[in-house]
């Protein structure tokens, strides 16, 4: 059998439905539509189906979509993104679905990944997807789907949860954050790093919704801690100490961590460790050194260590990551 013949992008469906957010149903389209692998083929086929047959789903704006595709194409995805909708009904208002929706839904293949944008959550939590699972949504929903659907382990800290074959996100602008996670994670970090850069978003985004969630104004004259970050990112291979970052924002230890959290999500040692394990997941996928040069360079001394610190972060060892990953692919 040629190469041809048994090549075949991922496929992705995505729900629109009536009161759709024009902004978040185009982000799938956006992301999944730029990777491409070493011989120029697309690595996923993004289509957009209906509850109903094709034709006219209502937005939130003043205009309407045609949609080209009905509920069969979700019997087809390997993977279903249901982005926001303003007009959810019994979904948001008593969290359960209708008729339509749920006969839509019952076409979904077992084992097919599921994912939300902002307040498609609601459509999966319905649907019974979260239950007894940790998902997320827009900060300003977390406490009313908390109560609606008691089942589901909501953190509104984050800009999205993976939890296998099943991914929810925060609003809106966290969709993108959300889909770049998944190109991630199905071809490596440079080739979400190419479709980042060619979108112009950042690869990665630090801390969770905490950062967006309105307080009172910080005093504009207070130092931030981008310097001390901008510095840490240039010598990730050295020990770097909590006191040593602080010093380059002539900060207490103290003040700076207290500062560092709320600007970022996390305390300095989390983001250390997740910015040590983004340059060992570059250098494992583009390059040929060894596993104790990988761990030297990013930072973590040992081998061993390394192996501790991404097989908590991704569930893989670094030879696995590794072997997944060094591919020809390329976008």
């Amino acid at each position: 059998m040629s190469d041809a013949e048994v090549f075949r992008p991922h496929r992705v469906a995505v729900l629109a439905l009536d009161g759709l957010l024009p902004f978040e149903l185009g982000i799938p389209h956006r992301i999944f539509g730029r990777p491409r692998d070493a011989r120029g083929r697309p690595l996923y086929e993004v289509v957009t189906c209906s509850v109903r047959p094709p034709g006219r789903v209502e937005t939130d704006a003043d205009f309407a979509v045609h949609v080209a595709h009905g509920p069969e194409a979700l019997a087809t995805a390997d993977t279903v993104i249901v982005p926001a909708s303003y007009e959810l009904g019994p979904v948001y208002e008593e969290g359960r679905t209708t008729e339509e929706l749920a006969a839509a839904l019952a076409r979904i293949r077992p084992g097919t990944r599921l994912a939300s944008i902002c307040t498609g959550g609601y459509v999966l939590a319905a649907a019974g997807y979260l239950d007894g699972r940790p998902a997320t949504t827009h900060w300003a929903d977390a406490e009313h789907f908390q109560r609606l659907f008691p089942k589901v382990r909501v953190d509104a800290d984050v800009l999205y949860i993976d939890d296998g074959d099943v991914l929810t996100s925060a609003g809106v602008a966290a969709g993108i954050d959300l889909c770049l996670h998944m190109v991630r994670r199905d071809f490596g970090t440079a080739v979400a790093n190419d479709v980042a850069r060619r979108t112009v978003v950042p690869p990665h985004r630090d801390g969770g919704q905490a950062q967006y969630i309105e307080r009172p104004m910080p005093d504009p004259q207070l130092a931030t801690t981008t310097a001390a970050r901008a510095w840490a990112l240039g010598r990730l291979h050295e020990p770097i100490q909590l006191r040593d970052m602080a010093e380059q924002e002539a900060m207490s230890v103290r003040t700076f961590t207290r500062r560092f959290r709320d600007e970022t999500g996390m305390s300095p040692g989390q983001w250390l460790t997740q910015q040590r394990v983004e340059r060992a997941r570059h250098l494992l996928e583009t390059t040929e050194l060894s596993m104790d040069q990988v761990a030297r360079e990013a930072g973590f001394g040992t081998a061993q260590s390394m192996r501790q610190h991404l097989q908590q972060a991704l569930g893989v060892t670094p030879t696995a990551y590794r072997r997944t990953f060094r591919t020809g692919v390329r976008t």
